[in-house]
């Protein structure tokens, strides 16, 4: 899938109908190059893109208001949005005021682990409560969610980062338990977590000196890499952790 992945994103795929969209976090470095290319697609019929602040609004483009730690503005936004076919959960914190990756259980601090749960884990869980009874029951129907490789327990090697960690696997489960629930009633969705590899946003800028040559990647070809996997995997995939890529990735 790799060369297919780094020619670019041509528009999704598998869909019998008209797309309607969701992106939430869409007005972060990922989420915003997301919603520009969907609205690019010609068989995407209508995007909403939710953040903490309102957007401005654009034709087949609607805005609205979401706080991941305020459940009523979630419920709020399933509301608007009606019957979906993609959900694409777009955020993520590593570090912030108070906020930053520990290289030792010395650093632990429970406030900043109920942060990064809350906004990784607990509110992209709330998100899914609310949004997946929206996917039709019938039909290619796809939700996905921003996780990190260092989020893996199988693959973590270098130890740190206690709480982005935790957190990100915690979303990894979540997202796997969700998948199990999800094929009950709805056995053609595709319920995933996403890799991006290393973005060029707020989220990595202090921790980009050690990335490889090329593997920095702006918020536009991310989005793309990560439109382009989704379009390659099916039910039979549904609940796994995906890199950018298209590599499957160990929990």
């Amino acid at each position: 899938m790799g060369d297919s992945v780094r020619g670019g994103f041509a528009g999704l795929t598998g869909f019998d109908r008209p797309v309607r969209a969701v992106v939430i976090g869409a007005g972060g470095g990922i989420g915003s190059a997301v919603t520009r290319l969907l609205l690019a697609d010609p068989g995407v019929a209508e995007v909403l893109a939710f953040a903490r602040r309102r957007l401005e609004s654009a034709p087949k483009l609607q805005t609205g208001i979401l706080d991941l730690a305020d459940e009523g503005t979630i419920a709020v936004a399933a509301e608007a949005a009606g019957t979906v076919d993609l959900v694409f959960v777009a955020t993520g914190l590593l570090h912030g005021d108070g906020i930053q990756p520990e290289k030792s259980w010395r650093s632990l601090d429970p406030q900043a682990m109920a942060t990064l749960f809350q906004v990784n884990a607990i509110g992209p869980a709330l998100v899914a409560k609310h949004l997946l009874p929206r996917l039709p029951r019938r039909g290619r129907s796809v939700f996905a969610a921003i996780s990190a490789k260092v989020g893996s327990i199988g693959d973590n090697r270098l130890g740190g980062w206690y709480g982005y960690r935790a957190a990100k696997a915690a979303l990894n489960q979540i997202v796997r338990t969700a998948s199990i629930e999800l094929a009950r009633t709805r056995p053609d969705a595709l319920c995933v977590a996403l890799h991006p590899g290393t973005v060029d946003t707020d989220l990595s800028k202090p921790f980009q000196a050690g990335v490889a040559d090329g593997r920095l990647f702006p918020p536009e070809v991310s989005a793309a890499h990560l439109l382009t996997v989704l379009n390659g995997l099916t039910p039979a995939d549904s609940g796994g952790l995906f890199a950018w890529n298209g590599e499957r990735l160990p929990y």
